[in-house]
């Protein structure tokens, strides 16, 4: 059995761990609060924007663009968000695991990433996968002109016909304790076939406000994954971090009990010692 001495030193040291732990729950809540207003905030823009979207569809269904073009699928590209820091649960690794497993799927078409994170394109690069471009160090704040720039890089990649499909793997935020890796089509643009009411006069004409309105469209999912990713993130580093000090809380504990059984363990053995000492003087 550890000397007492050194059950202190263990317990000092846990306890020094449950204050760090305990410390991070309350900034990564102080964050989440912040991130959860912003996913609700933008989730409405989102709604509008398809809504506009499939109206201009139906109004002039033989116009053509670029990012609505249907063709022949040779090459798939995959957006995958991540954390830039670890210590956040399994919230990257059930997200890297939901891309590895695509790709596995995939194995016999062509397929590449673009990786907003550094935990994902660490993981990818790694293992050789083919990483297109990369983004990270977008920091607790991700703003509108960081999702434009990974926006502009994809939209340059499918009307190059670099990639012909692409995807966008994220998780979604459900609530502090429950977070969903979600993947979801990005180009072409698929506008929603749900029937819109009522007759719209359009100024200027849809042509003109296609050529605005889908790159604004691609823009706004990946700003609003963004978003969804950075709270999902911190509610699961939240969630984490209350755990970890639960677990330090609960090894205190039993280190505590263990230096009081060693302690009385050391003075039964010196009580005994004198006992015997005594016994043998008689």
């Amino acid at each position: 059995m550890a000397g007492v001495r050194d059950i202190r030193r263990r317990i000092r040291s846990v306890a020094n761990m449950q204050q760090i732990t305990k410390a991070m729950k309350m900034v990564a809540a102080a964050k989440l609060r912040r991130a959860q207003e912003k996913v609700v905030a933008s989730r409405p823009y989102a709604k509008q924007i398809q809504d506009v979207l499939g109206r201009l569809a139906q109004a002039q269904t033989d116009t053509s663009h670029p990012l609505l073009e249907q063709r022949l699928v040779k090459k798939i590209g995959y957006i995958l968000i991540t954390s830039d820091r670890g210590l956040c649960g399994g919230f990257n690794a059930n997200l890297i695991r939901m891309t590895r497993g695509i790709l596995e799927e995939k194995r016999d078409a062509d397929t590449g990433l673009v990786t907003v994170g550094r935990k994902g394109n660490d993981y990818f690069n790694r293992r050789k996968a083919e990483i297109i471009s990369r983004f990270v160090g977008l920091g607790d704040n991700p703003d509108y002109n960081q999702a434009s720039k990974i926006a502009d890089e994809v939209m340059g990649l499918y009307t190059t016909r670099e990639l012909d499909e692409v995807y966008l793997v994220y998780s979604k935020f459900i609530s502090v304790l429950t977070q969903e890796p979600t993947m979801v089509k990005v180009l072409p643009i698929e506008p929603s076939d749900e029937k819109v009411g009522g007759n719209y006069i359009f100024e200027p004409s849809p042509e003109e406000m296609l050529e605005k309105m889908l790159p604004n469209y691609i823009e706004s999912q990946i700003f609003s994954a963004l978003l969804e990713s950075k709270a999902s993130e911190e509610g699961a580093r939240m969630t984490a971090m209350d755990s970890a000090t639960e677990n330090a809380k609960e090894m205190i504990s039993k280190l505590t009990l263990v230096m009081n059984r060693a302690r009385q363990a050391a003075i039964t053995k010196e009580i005994s010692e004198i006992v015997g000492g005594a016994a043998a003087l008689e």
